[in-house]
């Protein structure tokens, strides 16, 4: 039962994590997923499955922008995204929701009249 609720409160959050770690530099996929993993001290360990739809998703709605590096030697050319101006502002105003939606949890949760 709780990996259920878990999954469900984890989603709603996850464009809004991809962006903020967007925000500082260009980042390719599994960079990301490993960049959350240990930010989030495990609470976030994501699948390619859940990142890349989330990528492609924020890069349909001008959120991200992606592109090939050049390969160096023996690396392969990798995709990196980078947030764009939009996206820097969507995820201000993403950011202000979640506050209110995180107080307005706080508040009802620790109402000791209930």
């Amino acid at each position: 039962m709780n990996d259920k609720y878990e999954r469900q409160m984890k989603k709603g959050v996850l464009d809004m994590l991809v962006l903020k770690l967007l925000r500082k530099e260009p980042k390719y996929g599994y960079q990301l997923i490993l960049e959350m993993k240990e930010k989030s001290s495990g609470t976030f360990v994501l699948k390619e499955g859940t990142l890349y739809p989330i990528l492609y998703r924020l890069e349909d709605e001008g959120f991200v922008e992606s592109k090939w590096s050049e390969p160096e030697g023996k690396q392969v050319a990798r995709k990196y995204y980078v947030i764009t101006e939009q996206g820097k502002t969507a995820l201000e105003k993403i950011k202000t929701i979640w506050e209110q939606i995180c107080g307005g949890v706080l508040q009802i949760m620790n109402d000791v009249n209930n």
